[in-house]
């Protein structure tokens, strides 16, 4: 599970302006290893550029310079392996995104017309922006990107640069066919209305259900994770899967992962961290659900060594019934010191469990395994980047989690890379009062740290499913992934106002964080997302609608007591919290009541929790909340450019040295990428 990237927002609420910068791209893509740009630690620029709703950051990786030549060695293989699958995302997002990515690559390195016209800028913004969503629907929304050009400067594109494209392809770049990626709204065919390459033309909610009710687990106590890497679709009638795998779906750039992966094998840290590389591959080779399921235990048990990874088809998040996983890839390299401070917590992970306001059928007698680490990025790739989580806990087996544990870790140079391209106007705008800032100012960077441990190993690591219960995504069906993160941030909300993470020597002063954290929650939940959507639009991603009927069941509860108030003042709205003590006693009664829903298999409460609380806008706040927000240029979401790994070698070959280099803009890597890695054909 990922702890979303867009929480943090909470604590960078407005970021710096960076200005865009016009490459002469064709010469930069070819001179991409020599041509970099390393600045030092004490100047470090982590702005890139801004374009549309988006700003593009860059990251340090600490600790490099003190790993061994084996380890950079790993390291280097384990994101070649990542960025060998990378268009494996984008086809999964949908099916005709190679073919428009590379089409208008195309036009924009040979292009030799007028770079100075608004039209030209139009079009560089939109392909921008389809780099950075991995395809033609936005990222968070899952709306189609519209662009801001017309057709008939599109077609003086095409033919100005020989470009051709089917006439499905120009269209679907206009019209409102396949308008939505992913659609979660209640009461329709959620597949069949999802752009999402998840399944074939024709194929519904029912036949999936009816599909995957018919297949068993050899043990059912250890359910194998069916439909999670492959496509389904139906064949004169007949539904049938397509599995990634070596020679079946995307085997082309599966068999680059798997050549990258065996060179990773080869210069393994210890034998339990080789044993698992082994059974990936072996698992890219077969497809077997059985070998990803010894993978994941095997990986989980692999806590020894400096260098650590993610790799596969993972999160869920973009199925709408939440059965397949996402091509993705985060390699990283252990932060000691943080990681030893923040281990106390996987330390006493029981006692979390054994003090949480969960019914006690619900508590696990054994939370074992649980291993956290502080972690810094070394690459990424896939559903993973440009946008990154801030914090991972897998596997998400919950048989596996049950028997054997997870890794959990937090990105810690990715915050600290948000953390100082941040600002702080935006927040200035929203909080209710100067005691609000202070404490958001003085202990908000904490307060979400803490949070993002607390969601990954204790939130997600919690709780049981009741014997006989299927798996969440079968009995929550569509809204299992948003019912899941509002249950492990429930869990992070209820101890971040415990006396307990002082008594740990994980703050200083516990009341304070916790205030700033109950702050910025329901801020963020009740208004400043709300600057992500256009007016008018429901909430669709899963993690925004968590926070929303998280915060909007709070203060329902709330009202009588006046727990959290609504404040106009001056035409303008705030919400402040009165009493923090009931507000965490109202949080315990959610999770509680979240965790029994998951356990029980409760569809019908989710569905009214999510559909009540999480999904409909309050319009007048909504507009309020973007007029107000028109003063800020900074942009509302944010993601990364890759340090760029450039090995050096000796006549022979072999490798002698690895350096960090920083690409030079957004535009040059993603070309460089497009270039290096470009394995699957465009036709689907």
């Amino acid at each position: 599970m990922k702890f979303n990237r867009i929480l943090f927002f909470i604590a960078i609420t407005s970021l710096v302006i960076a200005c865009k910068k016009d490459p002469s791209v064709k010469d930069q893509i070819n001179q991409q290893e020599e041509k970099q740009e390393t600045a030092s630690e004490e100047k470090f620029d982590y702005v890139v550029e801004q374009f549309a709703d988006i700003k593009v950051l860059r990251y340090q990786i600490p600790g490099w310079d003190n790993l061994t030549l084996k380890e950079q060695k790993l390291v280097f293989y384990l994101t070649q392996a990542g960025l060998s699958g990378r268009d494996i995302m984008w086809d999964q997002n949908y099916r005709h995104n190679l073919t428009v990515r590379k089409a208008l690559e195309k036009i924009y390195t040979s292009y030799k017309g007028d770079k100075n016209a608004e039209d030209w800028k139009s079009f560089e913004t939109y392909l921008k922006r389809v780099w950075f969503s991995n395809g033609i629907h936005h990222h968070y929304s899952n709306d189609k990107i519209k662009p801001e050009f017309s057709k008939d400067y599109f077609s003086s594109l095409l033919a100005a640069t020989g470009v051709e494209v089917t006439k499905e392809v120009y269209e679907v770049i206009f019209n409102d066919k396949d308008a939505k990626k992913v659609n979660q709204a209640k009461g329709v065919d959620n597949v069949a209305l999802s752009a999402v390459n998840f399944y074939g033309p024709n194929v519904t909610n029912d036949d999936v259900t009816s599909f995957y009710g018919k297949i068993k687990s050899p043990n059912p106590d250890k359910p194998l994770s069916f439909g999670l890497n492959s496509q389904l679709v139906k064949e004169n009638g007949e539904l049938k899967e397509r599995v990634y795998k070596s020679g079946g779906l995307y085997g082309a750039a599966i068999d680059k992962i798997i050549k990258w992966l065996e060179k990773a094998k080869g210069v393994a840290e210890n034998k339990a961290q080789g044993d698992a590389l082994g059974l990936l591959i072996e698992y890219y080779k077969t497809g077997d659900l059985q070998t990803w399921d010894d993978y994941n235990v095997a990986w989980t048990a692999a806590t020894e060594g400096n260098i650590d990874y993610i790799n596969s088809f993972i999160e869920v998040y973009n199925d709408p019934l939440g059965y397949r996983g996402s091509y993705e890839t985060v390699v990283q390299i252990k932060d000691f010191d943080m990681s030893k401070k923040m281990s106390v917590l996987s330390e006493n992970a029981q006692w979390f469990e054994d003090n949480s306001p969960l019914m006690d059928e619900h508590k696990k007698d054994s939370v074992v395994g649980v291993s956290y680490k502080v972690v810094a990025v070394a690459g990424e790739a896939g559903d993973a980047s440009p946008s990154t989580p801030i914090g991972v806990n897998l596997p998400n087996a919950n048989w596996i989690r049950a028997a054997v544990g997870s890794k959990s870790v937090s990105l810690g140079n990715i915050i600290g890379a948000y953390n100082n391209a941040g600002g702080s106007g935006r927040l200035k705008e929203f909080v209710n009062d100067d005691e609000e800032f202070e404490l958001e100012e003085k202990y908000g960077q904490l307060a979400d740290k803490l949070h993002t441990a607390l969601h990954e190993v204790v939130g997600h690591a919690s709780g049981q499913l009741n014997p006989g219960v299927g798996e969440t995504k079968e009995t929550l069906k569509n809204y299992a992934s948003t019912m899941e993160e509002g249950r492990a941030d429930l869990v992070g909300l209820y101890y971040l106002m415990d006396p307990k993470l002082q008594e740990l020597g994980l703050v200083e002063d516990w009341e304070k964080t916790g205030k700033a954290a109950y702050d910025g929650y329901i801020r963020n939940g009740l208004m400043t997302q709300l600057i992500r959507l256009n007016l008018g639009d429901d909430v669709e991603e899963a993690h925004m609608r968590n926070r929303q009927w998280v915060s909007g069941w709070a203060f329902e509860q709330g009202k009588k007591d006046n727990v959290i108030e609504k404040v106009t003042r001056e035409g303008k709205t705030y919400f402040n919290i009165n009493d923090y003590a009931k507000l965490r006693e109202i949080f315990g009664r959610l999770l509680r009541e979240t965790q029994r829903i998951k356990s029980e298999g409760d569809f019908k409460a989710a569905e009214a929790l999510v559909e009540g609380y999480g999904v409909k806008v309050d319009q007048a706040i909504h507009a309020e909340v973007l007029e107000r927000n028109k003063q800020f240029t900074s942009a509302p979401y944010s993601g990364f450019v890759n340090p760029v790994l450039v090995p050096e070698r000796d006549e022979s070959g072999e490798i002698t040295k690895i350096n960090v280099t920083q690409p030079e803009d957004f535009a040059t890597q993603m070309l460089m990428y497009s270039k290096n890695y470009n394995f699957l054909p465009e036709v689907n």
